[in-house]
């Protein structure tokens, strides 16, 4: 992770404007982040704290949060304690990863009193407290940590705090000289690689930060026994120092840097020069978090929200597969009702040859050209006239199944299509989508209603849809589930407006307001309608278009399936950088 402490005082300096500010609204939409609401002082935003164990951090979002019905223990006392308070002052604790922040607040008897927001991130280990400055007493905290999980440190109401344990490090802020530098690094392992000997002795230095300064000193091209050496510790004194002088004067480029050869992304306040890749940069810290963290952080939520949703679809899919095998091996069987009726005309055509008692019987087949002898098996107490209904009757069975098993078989395959359809929806869902889907489902019967505490919620008329505008300035709508899709394309698009979906390929329906774009409007639809499909990471994907006049839903069918005709067919291969560059809100 690469929120070291250097990050962690971007952070802080970034907070500076909530400063004189008061905390309007706390929120927690999930089990370990929260949104307070900030007005005054000539600002207002959103701020998040979340103590979630993979994706810790705290910034200014601009993302739309679902809160639950229901505000959580803790959610509830922040909101005693800290909702309407002033705040008075952010601040790190030396150069680590921890934040506190001063609240002056007026309880319900009009006193005044001082409380501090305490925000560790410290990976699976971080946590949001709220504590008691004059007695360090804490009121309670987002995690509680037992005696059982820590021997050092508890977090339950009503104990002390204790800070995390110190590292010893030296604070690089602290560092002025070149000869304090290099007296730093003198205790450390001169065999160990340079980056790891700052990460060692320096406060807030991330393995990341540690190796961009090396490389920028161009010591990191030397094998590892000539690194320890005067002239390359100088280099990469002159590098940190220049480093150190921006983080002073508050200078930051937030950056993040997707490496060209395996994908994965990091981000940091500087350049990330030894990284070879796509660069991203960001106006400020919390942009940058944002875009790192945000998306990632998301999906982790919905799909802890959504396990078990996925998992009951999964299972009704799975249930479909195997019941089309089934059907398979009834339709082999079924193949067979010739044979049964030839049999039947046999033993009309020989019945004067057969009597009650026979268990077989050998005929001529008259129905083989080389007329061969045929062995029948009877039923010894049925007459000969029974015998030969007998095979009759099954006859007339199996190929009566033959179109009952093919009815069911497309039944089946119906089914797999909309579940895989569900699956495709949940994977590019939000918070907010997903108790749309599982309201379809209970709708249509395949799962029995949660059992709600407080009054019953509203259906929603009108879902909220993504809105994009074009490059050319035109207004174009996602549909990124069922309720949704039904809506724009049954109710909200015109019939001359036009309508996008990805080819044979489980996706969201995507519609073009108005008639009046040219052909980047209609490429960055068909981009959106392949990004929101089951194809996002595919090239050269299918995306049919044709009017909404020319859309129509069957009767019966499932939710969000249509027909359509008069289409014409692009190949598209999404381009994230221009999705992203779209202006996009929610309505």
């Amino acid at each position: 992770m690469a929120l070291d402490g250097i990050v962690t005082h971007a952070i802080t300096q970034d907070l500076q404007r909530c400063v004189g500010a008061r905390i309007h609204k706390i929120h927690q939409p999930t089990n370990h982040e929260l949104v307070f609401s900030i007005r005054g002082a000539g600002m207002q935003g959103k701020l998040l704290l979340s103590a979630n164990p993979t994706y810790p951090r705290v910034h200014w979002t601009t993302g739309t949060y679902v809160n639950p019905m229901e505000a959580p223990m803790f959610c509830m006392l922040l909101r005693k304690h800290c909702e309407g308070g002033l705040i008075e002052s952010v601040r790190q604790v030396g150069r680590e990863r921890i934040i506190h922040i001063e609240v002056k607040h007026r309880d319900e008897l009009g006193d005044l009193s001082n409380k501090t927001i305490v925000v560790e991130i410290m990976g699976r280990h971080s946590n949001i407290i709220l504590m008691d400055p004059s007695t360090g007493l804490i009121h309670d905290g987002i995690h509680h940590v037992t005696p059982a999980i820590s021997s050092h440190r508890i977090v339950l109401p009503g104990s002390t705090y204790t800070s995390p344990p110190e590292q010893g490090k030296l604070d690089p802020l602290s560092i002025v000289n070149k000869q304090q530098f290099l007296d730093a690094l003198s205790d450390t392992d001169e065999a160990a690689p340079l980056y790891k000997r700052l990460v060692d002795k320096l406060s807030g230095f991330s393995p990341l930060l540690a190796k961009e300064l090396v490389h920028r000193a161009g010591a990191d091209v030397l094998p590892e026994a000539e690194q320890g050496s005067e002239e390359s510790v100088v280099a990469v004194w002159k590098s940190f120092a220049t480093f150190m002088e921006q983080v002073k004067q508050d200078i930051y480029k937030p950056t993040i840097k997707t490496n060209a050869d395996t994908g994965k992304s990091f981000f940091s306040v500087t350049e990330l020069t030894h990284i070879d890749g796509e660069e991203t940069v960001f106006p400020d810290i919390s942009a940058c978090l944002e875009g790192f963290y945000g998306n990632k952080a998301e999906r982790d939520t919905v799909k802890q929200r959504a396990a078990d949703l996925i998992r009951f679809v999964q299972n009704e899919k799975a249930k479909n597969i195997t019941k089309i095998k089934k059907l398979e091996d009834t339709l082999v069987e079924a193949k067979d009702a010739e044979k049964y009726r030839v049999l039947g005309e046999l033993l009309t055509a020989y019945m004067h040859q057969m009597k009650r008692g026979d268990t077989t019987i050998e005929l001529v087949n008259f129905y083989d050209e080389e007329q061969a002898v045929i062995k029948i098996d009877l039923d010894p107490h049925l007459t000969p006239s029974d015998n030969a209904q007998r095979y009759f009757r099954r006859y007339t069975k199996h190929k009566n199944s033959l179109s009952i098993v093919a009815e069911q078989m497309e039944l089946a395959r119906t089914e797999i299509q909309y579940f895989e359809t569900l699956l495709q929806q949940v994977d590019n869902a939000s918070l907010g989508d997903i108790s749309e889907i599982r309201d379809e489902l209970v709708e249509q019967g395949y799962m029995k209603e949660r059992g709600r505490r407080g009054p019953k919620k509203k259906k929603t008329l009108k879902p909220t849809l993504l809105c994009y505008t074009s490059s050319e300035g035109v207004t174009m709508y996602v549909g990124k589930n069922n309720t949704q899709n039904e809506y724009l394309t049954n109710r909200l698009a015109s019939p001359s407006d036009t309508w996008l979906h990805t080819k044979d390929i489980p996706g969201s329906h995507v519609v073009i307001k108005g008639g009046d774009f040219g052909n980047a409007t209609l490429e960055e639809a068909a981009m959106l309608s392949a990004h929101y499909s089951q194809a996002r990471d595919s090239s050269s994907i299918p995306v049919d278009y044709t009017t909404i006049r020319h859309v129509r839903k069957p009767s019966g069918a499932k939710p969000g399936f249509v027909i359509y005709d008069n289409q014409k067919t692009l190949f598209i291969t999404p381009d994230k950088r221009r999705i992203k560059s779209l202006a996009c809100q929610l309505k």
